[in-house]
């Protein structure tokens, strides 16, 4: 499995970004399952919740470049991935790389930007790699996105379609911190200040090496047959007009591989599968109505699955 300095170095890089984003155990745990299961993560939350703090905290904690794109509607692709200028000098094109070559891509309101520029960036998500002019560039290894959006201000946005939500392995909301959180938050330092000064606990050889363990994580025939029943029942569930595809069962099984790494443990057990499933389904189901919430979806789908 991990050794026993890896594991403990990876217990306290959560014990460190829980410390820089209080309160919020459960959510940071999420963010490193994503990060471990070679994911991507969305985020969608209000203003001021500390999307951007967890981004930072993590890059900061595991010791990978960052960079951080404010999305807007005149947003370009070339800005995302990069440009080729001419060199009179050399009379070739030179390519200059855009901010998605990093480690840790923060993506702020995504939903903001055209179609053409999330698609780019999807893309990159997709292959980790980028074409332009018919040149393959490849990502850095470990390559993680983290995007955000406000689900309340829509106006001058363009929705995620669900082929391009899909390629987010989770989807989770931080909401508002606990009453003794935010108390710490107004009499404490400056989070920005406090990144600054934080310690790099892993390393990108580290992420990779944690990845590779991911891998190894036992599921069992039992397991497998759990999951597959949860996509089966969503297929059928009552309110749900497009139920969950084989790639989302590939997601979940992959994410309760990371989750049970980071819990200690060799193998996966169904209250993995069950802490896991509301990320990993509600933004991949579409519901027959409009108004109905596709995060209680998957919890009554899950409560109407036994576990065997």
């Amino acid at each position: 499995m991990l050794s026993e300095a890896l594991q403990n170095a990876l217990k306290n890089a959560q014990q460190q970004v829980n410390g820089l984003l209080l309160g919020k155990t459960h959510e940071v745990r999420l963010a490193f399952v994503a990060l471990l299961s070679d994911g991507h993560l969305l985020i969608e939350d209000l203003p001021g919740l500390g999307k951007t703090t967890l981004a930072h905290a993590l890059a900061a904690t595991l010791g990978l470049r960052f960079q951080r794109v404010q999305f807007t509607s005149d947003l370009l692709p070339a800005d995302v991935l990069g440009v080729s200028v001419y060199d009179a000098q050399s009379r070739q094109f030179q390519f200059h790389p855009g901010p998605v070559f990093t480690d840790v891509l923060l993506a702020d309101e995504i939903n903001r930007a055209p179609p053409r520029t999330q698609s780019a960036l999807l893309e990159a998500m997709a292959e980790h790699q980028v074409t332009l002019d018919g040149v393959t560039h490849p990502l850095s290894e470990p390559f993680f996105v983290i995007a955000t959006q406000n689900p309340v201000d829509l106006s001058g946005t363009y929705p995620l379609p669900d082929s391009q939500l899909d390629r987010f392995l989770l989807r989770l909301n931080l909401g508002y911190p606990n009453a003794d959180a935010e108390r710490a938050l107004l009499a404490g330092s400056d989070r920005r200040q406090l990144i600054s000064q934080t310690a790099a606990l892993l390393s990108a050889d580290d992420v990779l090496a944690l990845r590779a363990a991911v891998d190894r994580v036992h599921a069992s025939e039992a397991l497998i047959h759990y999951v597959q029943a949860l996509l089966a029942r969503s297929r059928q569930h009552p309110g749900v007009r497009v139920g969950l595809s084989p790639r989302a069962g590939i997601a979940l099984l992959r994410a309760a591989r990371a989750y049970a790494l980071l819990l200690g443990r060799n193998h996966v057990i169904p209250e993995d599968i069950q802490a896991l499933f509301p990320a990993v389904a509600a933004h991949r189901l579409s519901a027959e109505a409009e108004s109905a919430s596709t995060a209680s979806l998957a919890k009554s789908i899950l409560l109407a699955v036994p576990v065997d």
